[in-house]
Formats: structure tokens, sequence, C-alpha cells
């Protein structure tokens, strides 16, 4: 499961993971832009997450990490924001991974800077979304990214804790998985 944090409007991604591929189950924002109340926005994004966490049974949260901007007021809420969905997720036992933007745009895009349209558009290729299927808000798509950025961390050769020197060392420490 990935979560992009937001105070205002926050994002949601579900995949599904066979073997080396993925796939889309859910993807969805959390609206909260009815609510003034920013205590009473909290509590509904724990419900929400808390919710979504009981209906897919996710193994894994990737969340996207606050980006660092000037704004010291925004940071603060959107810290607040991701630790509600963090605290969800320890209430569930889920275990929680944290990617900075950059690093999940670079995963799905092979750019750091790229725009949440580019973003968006590499996801949908790459796990075969019909335009229909495309969300409104891409606070979900960010989501989305995020879940499936976790998923090529996870999957990548680097991933097992084994260390290698290069992909001659990689191809002889793992015979099994080569051709």
């Amino acid at each position: 499961m990935g979560i992009d944090p937001g105070t205002n409007v926050m994002g949601y991604g579900i995949i599904k993971c066979i073997g080396q591929k993925a796939e889309m189950v859910a993807m969805g924002v959390i609206d909260m832009r009815k609510e003034d109340d920013p205590y009473l926005r909290l509590g509904h994004i724990f419900e929400r997450v808390t919710g979504i966490i009981d209906e897919y049974l996710p193994d894994e949260i990737a969340i996207e990490a606050p980006f660092f901007g000037k704004n010291v007021q925004s940071m603060l809420k959107l810290g607040r924001a991701q630790g509600v969905a963090i605290a969800a997720a320890i209430q569930h036992s889920v275990p929680i991974h944290e990617y900075a933007p950059m690093k999940i745009k670079m995963a799905i895009t092979g750019t750091g800077t790229a725009s949440k349209e580019q973003v968006a558009g590499m996801l949908q290729r790459i796990l075969r979304l019909n335009k229909d299927e495309m969300p409104k808000f891409m606070d979900a798509t960010d989501a989305l990214g995020a879940a499936y950025c976790h998923f090529m961390q996870i999957s990548s050769p680097l991933s097992s804790g084994k260390k290698y020197s290069s992909w001659k060392d990689f191809v002889k420490k793992n015979s099994d998985r080569t051709k």
C-alpha cells in the first residue's frame, strides 16, 4: 500500500505483487476539504487509513516523506497527517517504509524532477491502466507511485542484503537467477 500524505487530500494506492509483476488493486483519495477543524481532519485520516488497511490487509506500507519547503506551518501540518497515517499502520503491525518524493519519481520515470502528470502517465503504462481508471486527483497516482517504488526496491537484486562488486559478481553469486 502506498500513501501520499496531505491535509486536504491524501492519496492511497494498493498494488498486488506476484513474483516480479505488480498490478493495481485500488487507488483513491481521502478528501478532507469540507472539514475546517484541523484536528478532526487528523481523526478522519486515522479512521480512513485504518479502514483501508482493514479492507485490503497490506503486507507493507510505503509512504512519501514530506517535501522540505520553506513554509514551516505547511511542513508541520503535513508531518502531522503523515504521523497519523503511520500510527494507523503501527496499530495494525504493518511495516512502514518512507521514500523521498525524488526517489519515487526516479523509480517510476527515471528522473527525480518528473511532474505529477509524468508519474501518472508512466504508472498508467507500467501497470497497464485504462484511461477511465485514472483518478481525478494526482494524489492517488502519487500514492500508487510510492507503492510501486517500494515494490521495485524489494524486487531489486540489491535488496537481498548481499553485496556485489559488479554485474559479473552478481551473476556468479546468483547463477540460479540468470540465463
